[in-house]
């Protein structure tokens, strides 16, 4: 196996060719976790890990193109975060600019070889072969880069070319279909974002109010213990919670006095009014929305409205961002009061555990407080001196 980052040490472990059995289950064992995997990162370490094993590689690199900064990235494994080089930098950078295929089995006297990796951890390159990761037009958006042959030979040959070419086109088709949901999810939340600030600017707020309840709700989530997409999903969904405010008349919605019976019932319409303009979208993230924002103002013992639901038959979207809501109306600052201070936030949620609030959520967001109030101060607002 590999010498550890930052070790001199040689590699000792000699690997046989693959035969051409053991090359099909290499490629039947990574595909179906390939083509179910939606993150960007893991699929790119997936492909990697697929492109090293196909060609008995010692490590192989996924680079893909950034075309707004002119750099190549890549997501690697082993808890290491992203790496970040120059479009035009080393043998990669080659690839990326050409489109040009490289096989080199001695590097050190290659003239766009760059030692200076080598030089800073320790690891010795022996060889490389490189090639472009082309999209359904040909134009190069990665690269697909392996380092040191693992066999008797250590040297790449135009049989591990071919291999990794098969590597790179199935590679190809799969980034260009995370790359563009990706890009659709980008913009589902922009939009998402974007409608959410204008609804509760109209009704006074500012535009961090949603950011800080979309974090909150995050933060929540994931200590309550919901998966990733779920966490993502609230994350990109809950800014959406009061969108039914925007039918709600202006002289209800910002009288600054108290509210008649009848004029209660129009405010409290806005639960049901965003869940009808937004129940009906096939998307996940506005299917979600539209259930936060029917439910995120029920209460634990029964007693919120709309439909007076209670405990768990409150959708979890709409009992986190129930808490994260009042949690933030509570510790900001708005034009018309002054944030509660910390004692009497924490006195509050205790008393509501097991009334307004979910008991083992307000347990999660009491037990992670200092955290809630460190996203608060992150994403303040900014108010007009009075």
């Amino acid at each position: 196996m590999a010498a550890p980052k930052g070790s001199s040490q040689t590699i000792t472990v000699v690997k046989p060719e693959p035969t051409d059995h053991e090359l099909l289950h290499t490629i039947f064992r990574y595909i179906p976790q390939i083509a179910k995997e939606r993150n960007l990162d893991r699929l790119i370490v997936l492909l990697a890990d697929l492109g090293r094993d196909l060609i008995a590689a010692d490590r192989c690199t996924v680079w893909l193109v950034d075309k707004g900064s002119e750099t190549l990235w890549s997501k690697v494994a082993h808890g290491i975060d992203r790496i970040v080089i120059h479009k035009k930098a080393g043998i990669a950078g080659r690839v990326a600019t050409t489109g040009e295929a490289i096989i080199t089995n001695d590097p050190y006297n290659y003239e766009c070889f760059d030692r200076e990796v080598d030089i800073k951890t320790g690891y010795k390159t022996r060889s490389i072969i490189a090639l472009p990761i082309q999209d359904s037009e040909g134009k190069t958006i990665g690269v697909f880069q392996a380092v040191n042959k693992m066999t008797q030979s250590a040297r790449f040959s135009d049989t591990d070319m071919e291999h990794l070419l098969l590597a790179a086109t199935y590679t190809g088709k799969q980034l260009e279909s995370a790359l563009l949901q990706q890009e659709i999810e980008a913009t589902q939340k922009e939009i998402i974002f974007t409608l959410a600030e204008t609804g509760e600017m109209r009704s006074k707020e500012t535009g961090n109010h949603v950011k800080r309840v979309a974090e909150f709700s995050k933060i929540l989530a994931a200590r309550y213990g919901l998966d990733e997409i779920e966490i993502e999903l609230l994350r990109t969904a809950s800014p959406l919670h009061d969108i039914g405010k925007i039918a709600i008349p202006d002289g209800i919605l910002l009288k600054p006095g108290k509210l008649t019976p009848k004029e209660r019932e129009i405010m409290q319409s806005h639960t049901e009014i965003g869940f009808q303009m937004l129940a009906h979208s096939e998307r996940r993230i506005l299917k979600s929305a539209a259930t936060i924002a029917r439910d995120h103002h029920e209460k634990w013992n029964g007693e919120g409205y709309p439909r007076q639901l209670q405990g768990k038959g409150i959708h979890i979207f709409g009992r986190i961002t129930a808490l994260a809501d009042v949690f933030d109306a509570l510790a900001s600052d708005r034009v018309y009061k002054k944030a509660w201070n910390e004692e009497r936030i924490i006195k509050l949620f205790a008393e509501e555990r097991g009334k307004h609030f979910d008991p083992q959520l307000t347990d999660v967001f009491l037990g992670n407080f200092r955290e809630f109030l460190d996203i608060r101060d992150a994403y303040r607002d900014e108010l007009p001196d009075s």
